[in-house]
């Protein structure tokens, strides 16, 4: 009882401070609720975001505010063809002690902060993308042999342009897994974008002020895993997955329009990602409809459509919508 109380205390505390987040972050990004929500999402599951979307949309300005807010060590990288992975990760160099000798000194890439954001992540080349996505997956890096921890909590948000795709590296489906949410940044509200113009020209603009720090991030972190979850709802997240699979689907016909389906880390994320969606929201344990609400943004990175289903216009989100209304709705009936 007394365990019960003392959850009681930690998600009430946990959601006024989110409450607090998100009315700072307001103040700063304007008309991007959903893209909010779902960042501080990723980042309460412990997680890293892919945010897609057309350049001015206030992705950067986003990481930054996020950064501020949350009382994080922030570093940006801009990606670019020639970016080496040790102009991410760091490298050793060799310098001459005071007692004369030559040593090798480890100088820290930008990757050691606490949350790094990576600009057009799929403008640098795959040899320089898998050095980070090795970092997200591992929380270290590995230079001549010495291994390295990143800090805690650590966190990134990388940007993807999805119209120009000249000189680009797309990221391999192996390593879009690494994702924890993929965030589609559109464009705001004529009234948000009305705000937006004339705040952003004025003499003056908004800056965003610390709310919480990294100490109490670490908490919420740990605190979303000990959020509970009840059986419908695992069972609705792993048929929901299952269901994505063409070899274990009851839709018999997404063999015709599915190429791949998505792994084990995809029923994990959707997990994660509920538990923090049902605290941000302010309530005690997750529903059906946090799991509807958080399937595109989990599984459409982690499938792809066929050819045929390509030409014919079908795209990965339409199948996604597809599979969640037939799930759920069975999970719905069943109960």
């Amino acid at each position: 009882m007394d365990g019960e109380r003392t959850m009681e205390r930690e998600v009430e505390r946990a959601i006024e401070d989110l409450r607090r987040v998100r009315a700072e972050i307001g103040r700063i990004v304007y008309g991007q609720d959903e893209v909010v929500e779902e960042a501080l999402i990723t980042l309460l599951a412990g997680g890293h975001a892919l945010l897609v979307g057309v350049p001015g949309l206030a992705k950067t300005r986003l990481a930054e505010t996020l950064g501020v807010v949350l009382g994080l060590d922030q570093k940006r990288v801009q990606f670019t063809p020639d970016l080496m992975p040790a102009d991410i990760l760091g490298s050793e160099v060799l310098e001459e002690g005071p007692d004369g000798r030559r040593r090798f000194r480890f100088v820290p890439g930008p990757v050691f902060a606490q949350l790094l954001m990576a600009d057009e992540i799929n403008r640098a080349s795959p040899r320089t993308q898998a050095a980070l996505l090795q970092a997200m997956q591992e929380r270290r890096v590995t230079v001549a042999g010495h291994d390295h921890p990143l800090p805690a909590p650590f966190h990134v948000l990388a940007t993807q342009n999805p119209i120009e795709q000249e000189g680009t590296y797309p990221l391999p489906e192996a390593q879009l897994d690494r994702f924890l949410l993929e965030i589609v940044v559109g464009y705001p509200p004529e009234e948000a974008e009305r705000r937006m113009m004339i705040v952003t020209t004025g003499a003056e603009q908004p800056q965003p002020s610390r709310v919480l720090d990294a100490g109490r991030l670490l908490e919420l972190q740990a605190l979303v895993r000990r959020v509970p979850v009840g059986e419908r709802v695992v069972e609705a997240i792993l048929a929901l997955v299952r269901a994505g699979r063409p070899e274990t689907s009851p839709l018999g016909d997404l063999e015709r329009d599915v190429a791949w389906g998505p792994g084990p880390r995809a029923s994990q994320a959707l997990m994660l990602a509920s538990r923090a969606r049902a605290l941000l929201d302010g309530r005690f344990t997750p529903s059906l409809e946090d799991v509807a609400a958080l399937a595109r943004p989990v599984l459409r990175h982690r499938m792809a459509v066929t050819f045929t289903a390509r030409a014919e216009g079908l795209t990965v989100e339409a199948v996604i919508d597809r599979i969640t209304r037939t799930v759920l709705g069975d999970v719905a009936a069943a109960a």
